[in-house]
Parts: C-alpha cells; structure tokens; sequence
C-alpha cells in the first residue's frame, strides 16, 4: 500500500480502505471461524487464550499468536480463525447496512462495555496508535481530553454504539453465533474458553483450556508483552514504551475501569447516553444481566 503515499487523501482513503476491505473478504472466504469485536473489546487477549490452547493442544511453541492461517499451517487441526473489527469489509463489498458477508460462517462476536472501550481506543490512539490508521478511520489527528475524545462522533462512544447497534440488528440473521460479552469472560475466563473452541469445533479438555487461561492472565500477558515473546507477530503485543504503562497492549483491564477516569457528571452523562442510544440486547446501560439465550447462540 505505499504506492498509495503521493494520491491526495480524498483519493488514498478510500482506496486504501477498498484494498484493506478485499484483503478481509479474501480471508472471511476461508477461515473456518471467524472472531468479531470493536477495537479494545478483549480481543488480545482472547487471541493470546487460543493460541496458548491451539499450542497446548498440538505440541507447538508458544512465540507464534493464532493469525489467520498461520498455525493451521503447522497442524491442519487448527482452524483458520479470521480476527476482524469489521473496519473496511463494507468499503469492498459495499454491503454497509448488513452483515450478510458473514450470514453463511461461524460467527464469535465479542463485546464489551462501551465506556471501557472508548476509553481503551483513546490510550490505544494517543499511544500505539500508527498515522496512517488515524487517518483511514477518521480519528482526531490533533492531542485531545480524554473526555472529548470518548464523546467525539468519529471516534468515541458514538463510534462504539453505533458499532454494536449495527450487530444488534443482525443477530437474528446470523445461522452460526455466538455472543461472548468481555465482563463474562472476565468473571469466568474458563466456561468462557471452553464455549468458544466448542463453538468453533474444537473442544478440548478441561487441562488444556485451564493452562490456556492461565497463560492468558493479565500478569503473564503484560509480562510476555515487557520482554517481547510474540516479536515475530509484529507489533501487536510489544509495549511501545516500557517505562509507560499506558502504552501497554494490555493496559488495565478492568470492568467498569472507565469510572475512575471522569467527574461525577461526565460519567452521569456516558451513562445516560448508552442508556438511551445502545440496543439492550447486550446487556448494557441497564442492571447487569446475561445476553439473552436467543442471542447468545443461534
């Protein structure tokens, strides 16, 4: 994509966001599942879970995170799992009102709370964030609040909402899914693990998916992270300054973490804004309660 440098924005964009989406439609056409979520919704981790349980399960060593295709091609037992945030399928597809790319695979969609996941995408941008994808997706390319920045239409709470609201619609028209929400994966990491490889095919035994979480624990990741074990899979697990914890992958992780980091009225005024703008279906902006049976597994 650097032939792209020269063109003007108004002409890069777009066509960047076009080859990005037909490199994602050519890997949806072949993963056996695929795993969906918002940026800063979990996903990391439960990347590094699988791959720990692929890598338990199949004697392979454990520098190398599930990406695709790569440790399929080591064993052909493992699945190809395609890990999307669903940015730029559309912008090849062109089906941007429906998710009928995905109505025929098996679908892992993972959500999150999303306060903490605005507030996550914001360390995410400020610190790790590349130029490049600020400018494709239409994030602030100028230093901001943290609260400005969770209250920005393109960027923060709105962009997350949307995101959800837009799978909420879908759900019903999805033949193979299952919803896995961030906090239950948190609260029980174990019955967690154990329902997505059994979703995905490939259920294992109670050993390989306790190893697999406790390899995944928020300690051990952000200590594989401060000595560089998963180098070899690029830049997503490699702090991007070890004297500052916000520039960590795994940064804080913690459920409800958002309300440290506002006033009183500003939380009073995310809260009423999931409330009334996110589908409930999720289970948030409401009392805390599980995703209803018809969504969480079809």
């Amino acid at each position: 994509m650097s032939t792209l440098f020269f063109l003007p924005d108004e002409t890069k964009v777009p066509l960047d966001r076009r080859l990005r989406g037909r490199e994602e439609s050519r890997k949806l056409g072949l993963a056996d599942a695929v795993i969906v979520s918002f940026g800063k919704s979990g996903r990391t981790w439960l990347r590094v879970m699988l791959s720990r349980f692929y890598q338990v399960k199949h004697g392979l060593a454990q520098r190398h995170l599930i990406g695709f295709d790569n440790l399929h091609g080591k064993n052909r037992a493992i699945p190809k799992v395609f890990f999307t945030h669903d940015n730029y399928l559309k912008d090849f597809t062109g089906h941007a009102d429906d998710k009928s790319d995905y109505y025929d695979k098996k679908v892992v969609l993972l959500v999150r709370d999303p306060a903490d996941v605005a507030v996550s995408q914001y360390f995410q941008w400020k610190y790790r964030m590349r130029p490049v994808k600020k400018l494709i997706n239409d994030y602030p390319d100028a230093d901001i609040s943290l609260y400005d920045f969770v209250m920005r239409p393109n960027a923060g709470l709105p962009k997350v909402i949307e995101f959800m609201n837009g799978w909420a619609r879908e759900l019903p028209r999805l033949k193979q899914l299952l919803v896995v929400r961030y906090e239950d994966m948190r609260a029980d990491p174990h019955e967690a693990l154990r329902r997505i490889v059994e979703f995905i095919g490939t259920p294992g035994s109670a050993e390989e998916i306790a190893e697999a979480v406790s390899f995944a624990s928020i300690e051990n990741m952000r200590a594989l992270e401060q000595k560089r074990v998963f180098w070899l899979s690029g830049g997503r697990m490699v702090a991007k300054d070890r004297n500052n914890p916000n520039t960590f992958k795994v940064r804080r992780a913690k459920v409800g973490g958002y309300r440290e980091d506002f006033t009183e009225e500003q939380t009073r005024r995310i809260e009423e804004m999931i409330a009334h703008d996110l589908d409930p279906v999720f289970g948030y902006g409401q009392a805390p309660a599980a995703v209803p049976q018809a969504a969480a597994s079809a």
